[in-house]
């Protein structure tokens, strides 16, 4: 009996889990370039004396969508939408380089060229600072180019863009990094697409049916649990009938 009540408890814990990345997604439905969180389970048989009949839930690999968002044009000189599998460079907070594919940049008070958060972006030599009142272009092999009145444009840096030959692995703070931690090298075949953005790869619909059913398959458990605890009862009673 004790069996059939930690089984269904791993099995309510492995829904609520599940639950939680998908409410996490369905959070950043229109959140520019964001990716999808994928959460995977893997069952693993109960060893023991007896027949191994039961198994448990145990959480396996955690990954992402490499699904492309759709893109939308902004018409913004600062916008930009990656393509294909490459990744926009940036500074973390940590000091650490990460890699985002949100192209929403903007410009410090300092000319630094930064993302909404405020995280500084890397280009070939590191942070970008474009001169103050300058209009600003990036070419679409992530040149850019900063224009000044009527002076001559200038190139003031390069995006650092990576194409990973793995998976990324995304952080506590929402940034993609290598799995082994190092910096990706330059890819200078990386295209971006100006004056757009990609948005969230998360299907709201999808998410939301999911959601359904990982509520369903924990009221399952639940009831399993429940069925436990009224057959243990039964049994106690048995056992103290005189």
């Amino acid at each position: 009996m004790d069996r059939l009540i930690y089984l269904s408890m791993a099995g309510a814990k492995a829904t609520l889990q599940r639950q939680d990345s998908l409410a996490n997604n369905l959070a950043n439905a229109s959140t520019t370039g964001f990716r999808a969180e994928l959460q995977a389970f893997r069952a693993v048989p109960v060893r023991g004396d007896g027949a191994t009949t039961r198994v448990y839930a145990l959480e396996s690999t955690i990954g992402h969508s490499d699904q492309a968002g759709p893109v939308a044009s902004t018409g913004r000189p600062l916008d930009v939408a990656v393509q294909g599998n490459s990744w926009l460079a940036v500074q973390s907070l940590d000091g650490t380089e990460a890699y985002t594919r949100a192209g929403s940049l903007q410009l410090s008070t300092e000319g630094q060229l930064v993302t909404p958060a405020g995280l500084p972006v890397l280009g070939d030599g590191g942070p970008i600072t474009v001169p103050a009142n300058a209009a600003v272009e990036i070419a679409a092999d992530g040149h850019i180019t900063a224009t000044v009145g009527n002076a001559r444009p200038q190139q003031v840096g390069r995006l650092k863009l990576v194409t990973p030959e793995a998976a990324l692995a995304r952080g506590a703070d929402g940034l993609f990094r290598a799995a082994d931690g190092a910096d990706l090298p330059n890819d200078s075949a990386a295209r971006v697409q100006s004056g757009a953005l990609e948005g969230s790869n998360v299907s709201p619909v999808e998410t939301m049916v999911a959601m359904i059913a990982a509520a369903r398959q924990f009221e399952q458990q639940m009831k399993m649990l429940q069925g436990a605890e009224q057959r243990e009862q039964g049994a106690a009673k048995l056992l103290s009938a005189p």
